[in-house]
């Protein structure tokens, strides 16, 4: 998708660091998608299953916003490498997803102050917000009696 109103941003230290965020960003969206299609396997109700999927497709539409951004600055396609942080038990899991989501809240507001373009600041800006309602969601689980 093309976005004719948006700058094309050129070669200069600020630009390199904001691309360098956005990297970071959409590693960190690869990751989550991985890591909460397991968390997802290994929810202990379908309720639970059905809401962490809810979750993920959040995460897959960041990943795919972050990516249009990322092509728009660079020229180029990023390419996220996966980690293995995600825990193999499911509490060990909603508590790695709780506090990656609280830290990726703050980090998407720092790249939305940043970015210097409304579309991007926008775009960061949601994201950030979905990311604070998925810490809610883990937080609940996490506190929630088992089924």
């Amino acid at each position: 998708m093309y976005y004719p109103y948006l700058p094309v941003y050129g070669r200069n230290s600020s630009n390199q660091s904001l691309l360098d965020d956005i990297a970071k960003a959409i590693n960190g969206q690869y990751n989550a998608i991985a890591c909460y299609a397991r968390l997802a396997q290994l929810a202990p109700s379908e309720k639970v299953r059905e809401r962490i999927l809810e979750i993920r497709e959040d995460e897959i539409r960041h990943y795919q916003r972050f990516s249009q951004i990322y092509h728009h600055i660079s020229g180029r396609q990023p390419t996220p490498q996966l980690s293995d942080e995600c825990p193999s038990t499911y509490k060990d899991g909603l508590h790695f997803a709780f506090r990656d989501e609280q830290k990726t809240v703050d980090f998407y507001l720092e790249i939305a102050d940043k970015a210097g373009d409304p579309w991007i600041e926008k775009s960061f800006r949601h994201a950030a917000a979905d990311e604070q309602n998925h810490a809610v969601w883990f937080l609940y689980f996490l506190t929630e009696e088992d089924d």
